[in-house]
């Protein structure tokens, strides 16, 4: 049963991501993540929706899938990303349309490593957070990411919130309104769910 409080919700997006975290047969199997030369970062999304994850070699490549094939162009990495204002206007562009177009919206990045480095996850909802004092959208991470985290990029309007237990439990740590090259270190390597309000 889903209900609706302060910070602690989510809307019918959490039931679909508890069912595929609970191994459901019915969860896509996760596409393995391919070998980087020299161990290169590799680059994953996630689309709330469904729950299907798939990973590639580069951050363009990623955004490409996480878009729907939207944003081709991408920088080559998270980092450049970050600071590459026309790209950020085409993603709130991306956003701002997102209701009418078939594969959701970018709501947030994760980052292995500070300053936007390492493996990262782009995750992808049904539409834009609305900014009325609730969490819009929440996911448990799968035991690959989590403890993670320590840098993070908001996308879709969200703001993102960062929750050392599963279910949005425990002392959260937020919101994380703009890129964030560095979360701090009261979440930094302990997120395990996340709210997108």
């Amino acid at each position: 049963m889903i209900s609706r409080s302060r910070y602690r919700t989510s809307r019918a997006v959490t039931l679909a991501a508890s069912v595929v975290l609970a191994g459901a047969v019915t969860a896509p199997a996760v596409q393995a993540a391919p070998k980087g030369e020299g161990g290169q970062p590799r680059h994953c999304t996630l689309d709330l929706a469904t729950g299907a994850e798939r990973c590639y070699a580069s951050f363009t490549e990623a955004v490409e899938h996480a878009s729907g094939g939207r944003i081709d162009d991408a920088p080559a990495s998270a980092r450049a990303a970050a600071h590459d204002s026309g790209f950020r206007a085409e993603a709130r562009s991306l956003a701002a349309d997102g209701g009418s177009q078939a594969d959701g919206v970018i709501q947030g990045t994760f980052f292995d490593d500070p300053g936007f480095g390492g493996d990262s996850l782009t995750v992808t909802g049904e539409g834009l957070c609305e900014k009325d004092g609730w969490v819009d959208y929440q996911y448990d991470l799968e035991d690959a990411w989590k403890n993670r985290i320590s840098s993070v990029q908001p996308w879709g309007d969200c703001w993102i919130w960062l929750y050392p237990e599963p279910n949005l439990g425990g002392d959260r740590d937020g919101p994380f309104k703009e890129n964030t090259s560095d979360i701090g270190s009261l979440m930094n390597d302990r997120t395990q769910s996340i709210g997108f309000s």
